[in-house]
This record gives structure tokens, C-alpha cells and sequence, in this order.
């Protein structure tokens, strides 16, 4: 059997009950989608001081308050990586959205959330997301962004 390779990422959404600020990822990997801002952790750099680079680098926004919500390891079919995303909410944050050449920030309301334009496993994770409940999962992804197999459940604890 083949070792997946383990990458661990992160993932801010920035929420105040009723709006979530996404962001439009305009090249690589998600380009074309909205999307929650993180990426890579990088070497000498914790988890959570990876979040709150990736956001200020991608929207400009530096996190006040951060908190983990979510861990959900992706899986693409054929691809060695596992993709680690650890999921923060972000409810205070000092300045003000703005484009980068990575991502383009727009606020939208919780009703209005554009579950099409996005990952296929958004629509599955963010409601627990949006009220509050902490979750683990896991997703494979086969061909166009189908999920194949999903395991997703609340947890008490990070």
C-alpha cells in the first residue's frame, strides 16, 4: 500500500453572525472558488501562527481573536497527499478587507453564502461551522470536485 504524505494547512473564516467575509482565490490551487483564507504551515511556525499570516497575506486582515473549530483531512483520488486544514474562526480582527493577488474578499450574508462557487464539502462542514460546534472529518474528492466517501462528526474538543 502506498504512505500518503501528510500537509498540514489552515483555514480563517472570518464570521460575525450574519456576515462571513470569503474570498475569491484567483490562482492555483482553488482558483475560481470562494474560499475561507490559509495555507501552508511553514517550518518553525505553529499552526495557528500560520493562520494569522495566511490571512493578513491574503486579505490584509490581522486576527485579534482566533479560535479552532474544525480539523478535516482531504484526499484526492490518485494523489498521494493527505491535506491536514485546520479550521479557525475569526471573530475580531484589526483593519480593513482588501484584495491581494492571491484572493478577492467579499462579505456575504450567512442566507447567501455561495455554496456552488465553492468546495463541494462547504456546504457539509459550514453549518456546524456557523453555529458554534467544534467537528473532525474527512473527504475524498474523485474526479471534478465529486466527494467519493465523507466522514464528518462533532466534537468536544480540538
Amino acid at each position: 500500500m502506498e504512505s500518503k504524505e501528510k500537509k498540514v494547512m489552515t483555514l480563517c473564516l472570518i464570521y460575525r453572525h450574519p456576515r462571513i467575509l470569503l474570498g475569491m482565490k484567483k490562482r492555483g490551487f482553488g482558483a475560481g472558488r470562494w474560499n475561507g483564507f490559509g495555507g501552508k504551515v511553514e517550518e518553525k511556525e505553529t499552526i495557528e501562527e500560520a493562520a494569522k499570516r495566511e490571512l493578513v497575506e491574503e486579505s490584509g486582515l490581522e486576527a485579534l481573536q482566533i479560535t479552532q473549530f474544525g480539523i478535516i483531512n482531504f484526499e484526492f483520488q490518485g494523489d498521494s497527499n493527505i491535506l491536514e486544514v485546520h479550521i479557525f474562526h475569526v471573530n475580531e480582527f484589526k483593519g480593513e478587507p482588501k484584495e491581494t493577488e492571491e484572493m478577492k474578499p467579499q462579505w456575504f450574508n450567512v442566507d447567501e453564502i455561495p455554496f456552488k462557487d465553492m468546495w463541494s464539502d462547504d456546504i457539509h462542514w459550514m453549518p456546524l461551522f456557523l453555529r458554534g460546534k467544534k467537528f473532525k472529518g474527512r473527504f475524498l474528492f474523485g474526479e471534478l470536485d465529486r466527494i467519493l466517501e465523507q466522514k464528518l462528526s462533532e466534537v468536544e474538543e480540538m
